[in-house]
């Protein structure tokens, strides 16, 4: 045999070096995760109580980053599930299930028996087998401080026809992960990227798997040729040319000691089987022409029609050691796979809106302006519009938006001397600048929900919907607006009240109904004797909010941190108090 190469080498290195950090990264996690399944089995126990349907005419859903909005196949209808809310202080998870009824303008929430734990940043496709189905991998769950995570490797699918929800239990799926992408491909689901993250740790993936539709069995491919480099957020979409198209993401990596450097990827990779087999499948480098993105992390996909790839918003970070600076986006990109191009989303101007004045035989010139002979106009630049708010506690919030420039795509605007001049019209609708937002294309229609920004330390989560004809390009229309300066946010300078009254409203909600049935705690009664003597009972609620298969260990350690949980919580206040000025 002969001597492997340098690079053979090099690359058996660095994946046993992926393989350590993996393992390392799995073994400080585990712990947390462990702490964070006893609250997510609480979660669950409540959703087991639910034994029927019930769809519930509903206004707009609250608002969300990091949930999914899939189109229905069969109805004109949005699906929306799960997602996740911060108010400065405390983290909100959903898997709240609600449709949108695009023909009557209506939300309705549906409550379906045995949905999947609470989750955000994880992936969904639609495929129109059996009357349609939604399939929900991974994902993750925050602690209400946000410190942990307990990253999700399940799957499941909702039976949109009968409206049930069923976990599917395969062997050999991804790992824990949330930010990957998944799309579908013929009659498979195809996985690819993301992160794990623990308090101290994490790893980024870029590891390719593919869950079966027809024998429900996971497969990890091991493509040829040099593929994306680990990665989170990216674009991936199904091309033309019958493979699958990965672009941009973002990673980052440890430098020094608690300093890590963001790297936000522009580059775009085809993966697609071998001489059209499927058993064989290789990585090819694209090099697109075109207008393309400008570097960001947080932008928003979607299908539009005639198989363009849609990318909307996102932010570019200015790292620095000690602060964040976010600019963010609400531009619209379109990527034609066939034609290997990207286009600016440029929206034509609207003839309702114009004010025609006089034609004049040649365009005004601005101050010390001249022609040029022979010049070619050049295409339009975008329009930036600031805004200023001011919210309840006195912030003043300064929006930058960026407006696409008026004219078709791919062609510049005022091309004709003789033209009509706009003058200053009513206000530009249109979303505002934002990431992980949700996207959704329904009968030619691109549908943008939520997602969030920032303004100096504060988030801005939202909550508005807007519509935009993709054939017609006439501009934005506003279904659901919202006001970012009502919303709620609390500043880690509030008071001890505030936080305590905080803290007793979450426990009041996820825990009402269950502590009406919990065996109270007796005068004095010490925790180890409480357990001991109540031990039977959060097993067997562990039981049931883990589920049947849960080994008899992890079911012990939740049911303990579920007794401590409401031990502590029967507990009265004896903490001495100090005397008043």
């Amino acid at each position: 045999m002969g001597k492997k190469s340098k690079k053979e080498k090099k690359g058996r290195g660095a994946e046993k070096t992926a393989a350590k950090m993996e393992k390392k990264v799995s073994k400080r996690a585990r712990k947390e995760e462990e702490d964070l399944e006893a609250l997510i089995a609480q979660f669950q126990m409540l959703d087991a109580r639910k034994t029927q349907v019930v769809e519930t005419l509903c206004p707009p859903p609250s608002p969300r980053l990091n949930a999914s909005l899939s189109a229905h196949p069969e109805k004109d209808e949005l699906i929306l599930f799960g997602g996740e809310y911060f108010n400065g202080k405390k983290t909100f998870l959903y898997n709240e299930l609600y449709t949108y009824n695009i023909r009557k303008d209506t939300w309705t929430r549906v409550e379906i028996p045995g949905p999947p734990p609470r989750r955000c940043a994880h992936q969904a496709v639609v495929v129109p087998q059996g009357g349609g189905q939604l399939w929900v991998f991974g994902g993750e769950f925050a602690s209400p401080n946000g410190e942990q995570f307990y990253h999700y490797k399940d799957l499941w699918v909702l039976h949109l026809a009968t409206k049930t929800w069923e976990q599917i239990r395969s062997t050999g799926g991804p790992s824990g992960r949330s930010g990957h992408r998944m799309v579908a491909w013929k009659r498979l689901l195809v996985v690819f990227g993301g992160f794990h993250e623990s308090t101290r740790d994490y790893i980024y993936y870029n590891d390719v798997h593919i869950f079966n539709l027809d024998t429900f069995t996971w497969t990890k491919l091991s493509p040829s040729g040099m593929g994306p480099s680990p990665r989170s957020g990216c674009l991936m979409s199904v091309s033309t040319q019958g493979g699958i198209v990965i672009y941009g993401g973002y990673s980052k990596q440890r430098v020094k000691k608690d300093v890590d450097r963001g790297t936000l990827h522009s580059d775009m990779f085809l993966l697609k089987p071998e001489d059209g087999k499927e058993g064989r499948w290789t990585w090819t480098k694209i090099h697109s022409s075109g207008v393309k993105p400008t570097p960001r992390s947080g932008f928003s996909v979607a299908m539009a029609p005639n198989q363009h790839m849609l990318l909307f918003g996102g932010v570019c970070d200015e790292e620095e050691e000690e602060s964040l600076e976010g600019e963010f986006f609400s531009d619209l990109y379109l990527y034609d796979s066939a034609k290997n191009r990207w286009f600016a989303g440029q929206l034509k101007e609207p003839k309702a809106d114009k004010r025609k004045r006089r034609r004049r035989g040649r365009r005004e010139e601005s101050p010390g302006e001249e022609d040029t002979p022979g010049k070619e106009p050049g295409p339009p630049e975008p329009r930036e519009v600031v805004r200023q708010v001011t919210t309840e506690d006195g912030t003043v919030v300064t929006i930058r938006q960026m407006l696409p420039a008026v004219g078709g795509v791919g062609r510049p605007a005022c091309a004709d001397k003789d033209v009509d001049v706009e003058e200053d019209g009513p206000p530009v609708v249109a979303p505002c600048p934002r990431c992980s937002a949700m996207l959704a294309v329904k009968h030619g229609q691109l549908y943008v929900y939520g997602g969030m920004f920032e303004a100096g330390d504060r988030q801005f989560t939202l909550s508005d919907l807007y519509r935009l004809d993709l054939q017609k390009m006439d501009g934005w229309q506003a279904l659901v607006e919202m006001d970012p300066r009502a919303q709620e946010w609390l500043e880690e300078s509030d008071s001890e009240e505030d936080e305590e009254e905080e803290e007793g409203t979450e426990q009041e909600s996820s825990e009402e109904d269950a502590d009406e049935v919990s065996p109270p705690v007796e005068h004095a009664e010490s925790f180890e004797d409480y357990v001991s003597r109540t031990e039977a009972h959060w097993t067997a609620r562990a039981r049931e909010g883990l589920g049947p298969n849960a080994k008899d260990k992890k079911v012990l350690r939740a049911a303990h941190t579920m007794a401590r949980t409401f031990y502590e919580s029967s507990m009265p206040d004896t903490t001495p108090r100090q005397p008043s000025d």
